[in-house]
């Protein structure tokens, strides 16, 4: 059987603010718990005004003390904006807090536009530093060795699980090489999910971390209880996909009844390009749309996302997809 997770954006709407979207967070993290997901992430971006989880270990530390078991972690730090020693240290306080239950997915891009991503690390070589930084961060976050004068306290001897996530063959290639388990960010980049896929698993070496191969990757749904109100709900994820594009983000935008009021047809065709892998509708067609995504990229576990504008839409969304997915 498949398992699901979730992938939370913390999303900031229309009307609302920070700590709202927090909440919700933690409200929906709560949710996925009850409901028997596996694992809830939270992603780093910087820079926009609709998505509240920039900060993501602090809020991560917030989602797991309101949650009991469900696993918890990034999807993900984006490493070149952080030393790795510090980034050991966040996530083995969270280890320590919350033992057997904390991830940590790393990514390689900044998660933001150019002139923050200065802001944020005051330098671009950081990217071509991944691999290094990697294996710094690994360091850490293993036991001590006799003559290690750098240590993370906490972190040291935490073993807390890596995984590298991507939209690239980059990460791909790496996870590999390095024996880590591998998330695709197909919810937005479905060009080389395949391709990536393909490439991690053919090179594949085992590591004390992992035996085989592990693989994720991200799918949008909107699930509800009929295919016209999910169809509806979408929307603010397709306003918001178009907002990115234009380089005007903002906060999630209410659902609308038909997007061809809102965005014109070069701007439906962009989202919709994004969109390949996305499930949109009750609960056959959820189910069938998700057997058709693990049917064709044998993945190990699908993290299910969906900017919704409204948070019991949101849950129930979960809910649906809970159900759908059971037994495949």
């Amino acid at each position: 059987m498949t398992a699901l997770s979730v992938l939370d954006l913390s999303p900031i709407v229309e009307g609302g603010d920070a700590r709202r979207a927090l909440l919700e967070t933690t409200e929906l993290a709560r949710a996925a718990e009850r409901l028997g997901y596996t694992r809830f992430w939270l992603a780093e971006h910087h820079n926009m005004p609709g998505i509240a989880s920039a900060a993501t270990a602090v809020a991560l530390a917030h989602v797991a003390a309101a949650t009991e078991t469900i696993r918890v972690g990034s999807g993900g730090v984006m490493l070149p904006n952080h030393a790795p020693l510090v980034v050991a240290e966040q996530f083995g306080t969270l280890e320590a807090l919350h033992p057997g239950r904390v991830d940590l997915g790393l990514g390689r891009a900044p998660g933001t536009d150019g002139e923050t991503a200065r802001a944020l690390r005051r330098y671009f070589e950081a990217a071509d530093q991944f691999p290094r930084d990697v294996l710094e961060l690994q360091g850490y976050l293993a036991p001590a060795v006799e003559g290690q004068r750098v240590a993370a306290y906490p972190g040291q001897g935490s073993n807390v699980p890596i995984w590298l996530l991507g939209s690239s063959l980059f990460s791909a290639e790496l996870a590999a090489q390095l024996g880590l388990p591998f998330a695709f960010a197909s919810h937005f980049a479905p060009e080389l999910l395949l391709p990536a896929l393909r490439t991690y698993r053919e090179g594949f070496r085992p590591s004390k971390q992992l035996e085989r191969p592990y693989a994720m990757a991200a799918f949008n749904v909107f699930a509800a209880d009929t295919d016209a109100e999910a169809q509806r709900l979408s929307t603010s994820m397709q306003q918001a996909f178009a907002a990115v594009v234009t380089g005007k983000p903002g906060r999630l935008k209410p659902p609308v009844a038909d997007i061809t009021e809102v965005l014109d047809a070069r701007q439906v065709a962009a989202v919709e390009s994004r969109l390949t892998y996305t499930a949109i509708g009750g609960r056959d067609t959820v189910r069938a749309k998700l057997a058709e995504f693990i049917g064709l990229t044998g993945v190990d576990e699908v993290m299910v996302t969906g900017m919704i504008h409204d948070l019991d839409a949101r849950v129930r969304s979960l809910e649906i997809t809970a159900g759908a997915g059971s037994g495949l």
